[in-house]
């Protein structure tokens, strides 16, 4: 394999062969079911476009601190890859650069590890600049920490060129210096990016419609719910990382209140410590919700190792998911289940607080979706009892926009309303109000 080879990514149509690594004595074997696992990381290999030709658990006692697997092992393996025309081993789990080189060696094809597949995936979701720069951002930190993997000459020396390079230096300092630099730049890039989010965050606070973000482990349903409520046409797809990049529309709640829902990037276990760093602005996003939706997919045979890998990105952030008035769990695909098996969810969550059962793609449920929405953000608001002139109008269309309205009743010249408002409106229905009088 030449050291040109090493470096390219992946392409489509390469033929993968998939390996979940389960180390018997690791806490995630506690939480997860490794033929789960192995069926994410095939829908992870498939959803670049690389054809599975086998996939498998490999169970170990501990990992090889050169090899990750023992000698038996990496000669049978060996001999698959080379009789089945392999072009790339996947697997899913972490891979020192150590032991990638030594296996590239053994095996002569491409190793790509957990988080090298997943950046792969991002890099070719992102949509708009700012993802672009922050998957850029994500694999050039993952880069730099394999450059002792990707170059076999690295032991050359380049003579000084004025001030390009020092005197004698090694073609790997050259490589860390320029991935340095671009690193430096992109985060100059995202900086204005992010100063530019801030103002968008400012401007909405303007216009206080309250906030839902829907939150959740890739593919458990998010962007089909989102299109669902709102009409648009978000990508969706039964792949991993459909969506990357927040995407925000307006609803109106049953009682006629606008509110913004945001569709927001998957999680997932064992994101890559990289992507969570440049992600953080995304992520963020959540922080200014009034309400956070944790989408989950009830069929999966991991749903609750899900849940919990969700629960702790969101407490990172810092956000209390003990507080039932601004999170909610939807227990979605409930259609994908058996009658009895349906029932016995749909029968637990209504004797929970928060929660609720939905099919996004048959709609069922989703009445009941909203009017919780509805239920938890007009917890925290104030009942007013108002009386406006029915000539009116502009008051009137302010208030149906900016509140609740619960009743009303016309009166003559007088509509009579029982609205209410959140605490960020109320200020401004006094100002309104002062000018009515």
């Amino acid at each position: 394999m030449n050291e040109e080879s090493e470096r390219e990514g992946l392409r489509s149509g390469e033929r993968a062969l998939v390996l979940h690594p389960h180390i018997k004595t690791g806490t995630e074997s506690r939480l997860r079911d490794p033929a789960g696992c192995l069926e994410e990381a095939v829908s992870l290999t498939a959803a670049i476009s690389l054809k599975v030709v086998h996939a498998e658990v490999v169970p170990l006692a501990k990992a090889r601190p050169g090899t990750l697997f023992g000698e038996g092992k990496i000669t049978e393996l060996g001999d698959f890859i080379k009789h089945s025309d392999i072009d790339v081993v996947i697997i899913d789990g972490p891979v020192t650069p150590v032991q990638q080189r030594n296996l590239e060696r053994r095996w002569q094809v491409k190793i790509v590890d957990r988080t090298g597949l997943i950046l792969e995936i991002f890099g070719e979701r992102a949509q708009t600049r700012e993802g672009s720069l922050q998957v850029e951002l994500a694999h050039l930190s993952y880069q730099r920490t394999r450059l002792v993997r990707s170059w076999t000459h690295l032991e050359r020396q380049r003579g000084s060129l004025s001030f390009i390079g020092g005197p004698g230096e090694s073609q790997l300092e050259i490589d860390r210096r320029l991935i340095d630099e671009r690193i430096t730049k992109i985060k100059r890039q995202l900086s204005s990016v992010v100063q530019t989010r801030e103002l968008h965050r400012a401007k909405r606070k303007k216009v206080p419609y309250p906030i839902v973000a829907l939150v959740g482990y890739t593919n458990a349903g998010k962007s089909t719910l989102f299109n669902r409520m709102t009409s648009a046409d978000v990508f969706a797809k039964d792949l991993l990382f459909a969506t990357l990049d927040p995407t925000m529309r307006r609803v109106t709640l049953p009682g006629g209140q606008p509110v913004i829902l945001s569709d927001t990037v998957g999680f997932i276990s064992s994101l890559p410590t990289e992507l969570v760093a440049a992600f953080r602005a995304t992520l963020e996003e959540v922080l200014e919700a009034d309400l956070i939706v944790h989408v989950r997919d009830i069929t999966h045979m991991d749903t609750e190792a899900q849940r919990q890998d969700v629960l702790d990105v969101l407490k990172k952030l810092g956000v209390d998911t003990d507080d039932t008035e601004m999170y909610l769990e939807v227990f979605n695909k409930i259609d994908l289940l058996p009658p009895e098996e349906k029932e016995q969810i749909e029968n637990a969550v209504r004797r929970a607080e928060g929660k609720v059962a939905i099919s996004a793609v048959t709609g069922e449920g989703t009445e009941r979706f909203l009017a919780l929405i509805e239920e938890r953000l007009t917890a925290r608001q104030k009942m007013m009892e108002l009386d406006i002139p029915a000539s009116d109008g502009a008051t009137l269309s302010w208030i149906y926009r900016h509140g609740t309205v619960l009743e009303r009743e016309d009166r003559d010249d007088k509509v009579h309303l029982q609205v209410k408002f959140s605490p960020e409106n109320l200020g401004r229905l006094d100002k309104i109000l002062k000018n009515i009088q």
